[in-house]
């Protein structure tokens, strides 16, 4: 079975969590939320999965479907003692990103008089810093990818290095997953690394709609197709209204 762009992210997605154990994973955004409830469905059974909500479900439910047989319940006051104590690994969105990870989901413009408002730093500061934090970001532009974010919700790696040892200790980012490829921040300076292209797209189309220069070590792979079983589960399980091609276009 041939797989359409958005299926091929769900599944790039569910690799972020891939070797992570029982700890929750929470998503923001169609793709990923599948990404979470697929990875636990095949190679991380471990993983905590909730309805969106606060329930903890017992088994991972179609997306927008009711909790159904829960294992427990997620108050506000247990969701934060799991990020601060790294139990937790949540895949957000990003208005705007750069080379090192920091992300703006606040405003956009000048600090004094931004063009945009957009949600306030909510979580991000707490995410980045207390436990480990992937992104999806299902249109790759060089309006989201730029080489600095107006304002600092999401700490990145330089940012953590000066902050120092208080903040770096337990900082960690994981995969950078978009409708173009996947990234990583695995260099020695923690500058974002272009780990594969999706199936049809070419480096120079990735470079040419990234606002700084990512680190690419040698030939860059395909991002991997999913098996007929993880398509199987995507499409009859976990999302059979088709909500991820509203999200990714074929």
């Amino acid at each position: 079975m041939s797989a359409t762009r958005a299926e091929i992210c769900v599944v790039a997605c569910a690799e972020a969590w891939r070797g992570d154990g029982e700890i929750l994973a929470a998503a923001m955004g169609t793709c990923s939320i599948l990404g979470a409830r697929l990875a636990r469905l095949t190679f991380e059974p471990g993983l905590l999965t909730t309805d969106g909500g606060a329930m903890l479900t017992a088994e991972p439910v179609p997306f927008g479907a009711p909790a159904g047989p829960v294992e427990g319940w997620m108050p506000f006051r247990d969701h934060l003692w799991l990020v601060q104590n790294g139990r937790r690994h949540v895949m957000m969105g990003a208005s705007q990103i750069d080379r090192y990870g920091n992300s703006n989901i606040s405003a956009v413009g000048a600090w004094e008089r931004p063009t945009s408002q957009l949600l306030g730093v909510r979580g991000a500061p707490g995410n980045t810093i207390c436990n480990p934090t992937s992104y999806w970001i299902p249109r790759h532009s060089t309006r989201v990818f730029v080489p600095k974010v107006d304002m600092v919700s999401g700490v990145g790696y330089d940012r953590a290095a000066e902050l120092g040892p208080a903040a770096s200790r337990f900082h960690g980012l994981g995969r950078v997953v978009t409708d173009l490829g996947v990234f990583d921040f695995g260099t020695a300076d923690g500058a974002m690394r272009l780990l594969s292209i999706h199936p049809g797209v070419t480096v120079e189309q990735v470079a040419a709609a990234t606002g700084f220069d990512l680190v690419i070590d040698g030939d860059v792979p395909e991002t991997r197709q999913p098996t007929d079983e993880e398509l199987r589960l995507i499409r009859e399980v976990l999302d059979p209204r088709s909500l991820r091609d509203r999200e990714v276009r074929a």
